[in-house]
C-alpha cells in the first residue's frame, strides 16, 4: 500500500497566502547529515561545548525489556511499586553505562533556581518562566543533568530523511509530499517547525485517560475526567492506505466527571487542509439525546472545561491553522525546559498535592538544559486571535513543544504554556504530561493530560475508522 501523502489545500487569497510558493527542499548534500552529524530527525548529535547537554545516543540507550512493555506491565509496575515511577527510564539507563558520562548521576539534582539567582539564569529561561519567579516567591526550577533520551522508530527515520528532499511547504498550512515521518527535519522557516511537532510521531492509537482542573487564586479547584479515544492517521505505521491522506487524527473524547456534564462526547477530524481551521467536530449531548456539528472548534474558541483558560488551538500546546500569523524562525539556543517528567507523574503524588496555589508543586517537576528551536508568531494585519503574539520553545530531540510564552493584543506577556516531556520506550515517541497553561495576569491556572489518579494510557488498542463516524456517537454514550 501507498503511504499517506499530506496534500492540504491552501487558503485563500484573502489572507494572500495562497499564492505563495512551495518553499525550497533541502539539498541531497544537506539530507546527507541526518543519521550522522544530525541524528535521523534533524537534531544535533553532538553534545555541547561545556558537557552540560551530552552527546544524543538515541534508542540504543534501552534495554529491549523497555521498548517492550505493554500497557499490563506498565499497570503491574505502577501498581506494585509507585516509588519507582521515576525510575523507569533511569533503571533502565543504568544498564547503559557505556553509553553514558563517567560518574553520571541522572536522579540527582545539579542545581535550583530561585527567585534569589534566577536574573543569574535569564539566558536560559523563557519570559514566561522569568515572570513565574517575580510572580511567586516559593516558584523554583530544580535543574537535573540532561539526559537526551528521544527517539523514534526506524520507519519513522526512513521517511523522515526522504521527507526532507521530497516535503515542501505552501503558505503556512499547504503540507505536500510528507510521508509518515517528520516532514521538515531540517528547517528553513518558522511554520517547518510548527509542522514537525503536529506531525510527529505518537503511536497508531491511544486510548487516554485526562484529568483536567482549573485552579483558581487560592489553590482551590475541582476536577473533570474524560476518556480520549485517538486513532492517528498520518504517522500511522499500522494503517499506510492513500485513505489517509486528508486527516491527520481521529479524537474521540467523553466527560466522565463532574456529573452534571458526565456523558458529553465531542467528536474530532483533524484535517490536513488546515486553512478553514484543521478540523470537523461534532457534539452529542446526552440531555438532548442528539448529535449536531460544532461551530467554533479552531482557533481562539475556549476548549471544553477549561473556562476559557485553553483555547482549542492551544491542546497537545499547539494543534490548530497557522495561517492568521506569521511565523519567524529565531533560531536554536540552550535553554532548561521540563523533560524526564516521571515524578511529576506518579500515582503516590495526589492532586491534592501537585495543584498548588499559584503554580503547580515545583518539588515534583524536573527541569534539564536542551537545545531547543525559537519560534516567533506574530498575528497577521487584517485577522483576529485573543494572542498577538507567540514565542515557542521546541524541543530538537522530539520536535515537542515545550514551553510557549503568549501575549495579549496590548502586547502584555498573558499566559505560559508548559508541557512536561516525557520519553514512552514502549511506543516510542516523546510527548507532555502534564500540560500547563498559566494564566500570569489573573493567577489562575489549567492543567490537563494529568495521569496521577487514574490507569495508564492504552497504547495497544486498535480502532477501525467507523468508530469514528458522528452518526454512531449516540451509541458510544455510557460505554466507558
Amino acid at each position: 500500500m501507498r503511504r499517506p501523502q499530506i496534500t492540504a489545500a491552501l487558503a485563500v487569497a484573502t489572507l494572500a497566502v495562497a499564492a505563495a510558493p512551495a518553499l525550497a527542499k533541502v539539498s541531497a548534500e544537506e539530507a546527507a547529515k541526518l543519521g550522522n552529524e544530525l541524528t535521523p530527525i534533524g537534531a544535533e548529535r553532538a553534545g555541547n561545548a561545556d558537557g552540560t547537554i551530552p552527546e544524543w545516543k538515541g534508542g540504543v540507550l534501552f534495554s529491549q525489556f523497555a521498548k517492550d512493555l505493554s500497557r499490563n506491565d506498565l499497570e503491574k509496575w505502577r501498581t506494585e511499586s509507585p516509588e519507582n515511577i521515576e525510575k523507569l527510564i533511569f533503571n533502565e539507563l543504568e544498564k547503559a553505562k557505556g553509553q553514558l558520562p563517567e560518574g553520571f548521576e541522572p536522579l540527582t539534582p545539579k542545581f535550583t533556581i530561585t527567585k534569589a539567582n534566577y536574573k543569574d539564569y535569564a539566558e536560559q529561561l523563557t519570559v514566561g518562566h522569568q515572570k513565574m519567579f517575580e510572580l511567586y516567591d516559593d516558584y523554583k526550577m530544580v535543574v537535573y543533568p540532561s539526559v537526551r533520551t528521544g527517539f523514534f522508530p526506524e520507519e519513522v527515520y526512513e521517511a523522515t530523511k526522504k521527507n526532507a528532499t521530497n516535503a515542501s511547504l505552501e503558505g503556512t498550512d499547504g503540507v505536500k509530499n510528507a510521508v509518515l515521518g517528520f516532514p521538515f527535519p531540517i528547517p528553513k522557516q518558522g511554520a517547518e517547525v510548527i509542522w514537525n511537532h503536529k506531525l510527529k510521531f505518537r503511536g497508531s492509537a491511544v486510548k487516554r485517560f485526562n484529568n483536567q482542573a482549573i485552579v483558581a487564586q487560592d489553590g482551590d479547584f475541582k476536577i473533570s475526567k474524560l476518556v480520549e479515544d485517538v486513532k492517528f492517521k498520518y504517522a500511522n505505521l499500522n494503517d499506510q492506505s492513500e485513505a489517509s491522506n486528508k486527516l491527520i487524527a481521529y479524537y474521540l473524547q467523553e466527560v466522565t466527571e463532574p456529573p452534571r456534564v458526565a456523558g458529553q462526547i465531542t467528536l474530532v477530524h483533524e484535517t490536513a487542509d488546515q486553512s478553514t481551521s484543521g478540523r470537523n467536530a461534532w457534539l452529542y449531548d446526552p440531555g438532548l439525546g442528539r448529535t449536531r456539528r460544532a461551530p467554533n472548534v479552531g482557533y481562539d474558541n475556549p476548549s471544553l472545561g477549561s473556562d476559557g483558560e485553553q483555547f482549542n488551538d492551544q491542546i497537545d500546546v499547539f494543534n490548530g491553522a497557522l495561517d492568521r500569523y506569521t511565523w519567524k524562525l529565531v533560531g536554536k539556543k540552550e535553554m532548561f525546559i521540563p523533560y524526564n517528567s516521571g515524578e511529576v507523574n506518579s500515582p503516590l503524588h495526589s492532586y491534592d498535592k501537585l495543584l498548588q496555589k499559584g503554580h503547580i508543586n515545583q518539588d515534583l517537576a524536573r527541569y534539564e538544559r536542551h537545545r531547543v528551536w525559537v519560534v516567533e508568531a506574530t498575528l497577521r494585519d487584517g485577522v483576529r486571535h485573543s494572542f498577538k503574539k507567540r514565542v515557542f520553545y521546541v524541543d530538537e530531540d522530539s520536535w515537542s513543544i515545550a514551553a510557549v510564552d503568549c501575549y495579549d493584543n496590548r502586547d502584555q506577556l498573558w499566559k505560559l504554556q508548559e508541557a512536561h516531556l516525557i520519553t514512552f520506550p514502549f511506543i516510542p515517541t516523546v510527548t507532555g504530561s502534564p500540560e500547563l497553561i498559566y494564566d500570569l495576569q489573573t493567577g489562575r491556572y489549567f492543567a490537563t493530560a494529568m495521569v496521577n489518579e487514574d490507569p495508564i494510557s492504552d497504547f495497544d488498542v486498535s480502532y477501525e475508522d467507523r468508530k469514528f463516524l458522528p452518526q454512531g456517537l449516540a451509541r458510544q454514550a455510557g460505554r466507558r
